[in-house]
């Protein structure tokens, strides 16, 4: 019997979705609720698994299709069993085979889907040395860029053949290569909603700097009790969303947000942590971020990070939020001015610490120094609270006991 395999239901922000990676290919077995293939929206993606036991019939839609919710992309024959690979014809026990060089794997391997096994070709990669993140250990094309982008190793080249005939002439010194492929679908809803932003609000930025020296003294001092108490590391990002969160509840028009001619004042504080995932960029939301401590929030954020990182954040892990955070700092970023993610209002940017002369009570000292910008829409905020907004995080974080005490 021929099961039909269906684009799940779409989250009701999201019109379509794209075929991202088949995990099987017409004629493999599977087993129900094995992984089968995986489509891409503009925000997640969603697995699609096997309703049975049996083999890949067809394949409806392929790789790059655009589909929409509920359609048929493919089908499972269930019950059935894989077709049985037919055997070589033995060599005449008289004539010895002469020995082949065994190609490389990633060329050869039928657990591979087409998209990533051209792309570990055309970088030369060798597949078994790449983590894989699925549950059945099948790499898809976000394994396989992500390893790139740490800088994977190319594969090891197969010795070169003696040459038996005229050397064929190298390609010219000057050559230069290009390659086109299509935007995901996640890169491409941020790009709009960059293009959105810009267009559509009074983005302006004002900027300064904190002294890290009184934050980074507690945080060695106590790191590793915390950790023990609590499981998880005691990093920055906590000190700098709880310092949020008393700046958003006395300036609570960086909390705001404008909806056509009215604006509305947000009575909770959903803050987006910005982290970095293979396929790009993400925001996912510390919901009422006022009732946590900094041991919750930090086991959030790396919750999330981790989420992140094997491509399971949902739509609701990405929905809503009243103000963001984001550490460019983390890649080594000096200063720059983040764009705020509407219909949000403002948008924190946290940067590198590094050394600095600074003058200290009137002496020339050397202080561990951070940038922080704050983007803001003038459409809502003035620059008032846009400078008190920022001093207030920069006060906060330079005495850390306020942060605890709320005051």
């Amino acid at each position: 019997m021929s099961l039909e395999i269906k684009v799940p239901v779409l989250p009701e922000s999201v019109a379509d979705a794209v075929v991202a990676t088949w995990h099987k290919k017409p004629g493999d077995a599977v087993k129900r609720d094995e992984n089968l293939v995986d489509i891409e929206t503009d925000k997640v993606v969603l697995e699609v698994v096997a309703p049975e036991d049996g083999v890949l019939e067809s394949v409806v839609k392929g790789e790059g299709e655009l589909v929409l919710a509920q359609e048929v992309i493919g089908f499972v024959k269930a019950g059935a069993a894989a077709a049985p690979v037919a055997a070589a014809a033995p060599a005449p026990a008289a004539v010895v085979a002469a020995p082949v060089a065994a190609a490389p794997a990633v060329e050869t391997s039928d657990a591979l889907s087409p998209s990533v096994r051209r792309l570990v070709a055309e970088h030369g990669l060798d597949a078994s040395k790449i983590p894989a993140s699925s549950k059945d250990g099948r790499l898809s094309k976000e394994d396989v860029e992500a390893f790139i982008a740490k800088g994977g190793a190319k594969a090891a080249p197969a010795p070169a053949a003696k040459p038996t005939a005229a050397p064929v002439a190298a390609a010219p010194a000057g050559l230069r290569e290009e390659k086109r492929v299509p935007m995901t679908r996640l890169r491409a809803r941020i790009a709009e909603r960059l293009v959105h932003a810009q267009s559509t609000a009074a983005i302006l930025t004002t900027f300064n700097d904190i002294n890290m020296k009184p934050v980074m003294e507690l945080r060695a001092k106590y790191k590793d009790h915390f950790e023990k108490v609590h499981g998880v590391r005691l990093g920055f990002m906590s000190f700098f969303v709880k310092a949020t969160v008393e700046a958003l509840k006395r300036y609570p028009e960086v909390n705001a947000s404008i909806d056509g001619s009215d604006i509305v004042y947000h009575g909770y504080y959903d803050v987006g942590v910005a982290v970095s995932s293979p396929r790009g960029l993400v925001v996912p939301v510390i919901r009422d971020a006022d009732k946590m401590s900094l041991a919750d929030i930090e086991k959030a954020i790396g919750a999330y990070g981790q989420k992140a990182k094997n491509n399971g954040l949902t739509v609701e892990d990405l929905t809503g939020g009243t103000f963001t955070v984001s550490n460019g700092g983390v890649f080594g970023s000096l200063m720059a001015t983040p764009i705020i993610n509407p219909p949000q209002s403002g948008i924190l940017g946290m940067f590198r610490t590094e050394d600095r002369v600074v003058a200290v009570n009137g002496q020339v000292v050397i202080q561990p120094m951070m940038y922080v910008a704050l983007s803001y829409d003038h459409r809502i905020i003035d620059g008032r609270e846009s400078v008190g907004f920022l001093k207030t995080i920069k006060e906060l974080i330079e005495d850390p006991a306020r942060i605890l005490l709320e005051v």
